[in-house]
């Protein structure tokens, strides 16, 4: 299984919002560190800013910065609010019939149950968990 790439950049400008706070983060910013285009941080900043986990400030000087504390942004609250398919296997779509075992396979509840445990990994973890080491993490970005 692999985040989609909406996800994995979504966490990361998150973390280095986390490791800035208070201060502002820019779009320029972000994709500068990150080597990511301008085009998709400034869609990914908007779906962050829309489900609460940024906050918007407006002008010249403006830019972005998180909307609560990281302490109380849960991992899985962002990824389900950024990932878009999460069927492991064609059988988790309710609408395909495709599979011969399906009525009888056990295969659906075991990778059902790890994607749950998967998920529960998540969302005990918080953007505060992943941040703790700021300084380290600001020399890697080079802040």
């Amino acid at each position: 299984m692999q985040l989609a790439k909406l996800s994995d950049y979504a966490l990361r400008a998150l973390v280095l919002a986390a490791v800035r706070h208070p201060e502002l983060v820019t779009v320029a910013e972000i994709a500068r560190i990150y080597r990511i285009p301008e085009g998709h941080v400034r869609k990914i900043a908007h779906l962050l800013a829309r489900q609460g986990f940024l906050a918007s400030v407006r002008g010249r000087a403006g830019g972005y910065r998180l909307a609560a504390p990281p302490e109380t942004i849960s991992l899985g609250r962002v990824v389900r609010a950024t990932e878009t398919d999460f069927r492991l296997v064609e059988c988790f779509d309710p609408s395909s019939r495709l599979c011969r075992l399906e009525p009888g396979c056990a295969l659906r509840a075991v990778l059902n149950e790890a994607l749950e445990a998967f998920l529960a990994v998540l969302d005990r973890t918080t953007l505060a968990d992943v941040t703790a080491e700021r300084r380290r993490l600001r020399e890697l970005l080079a802040l």
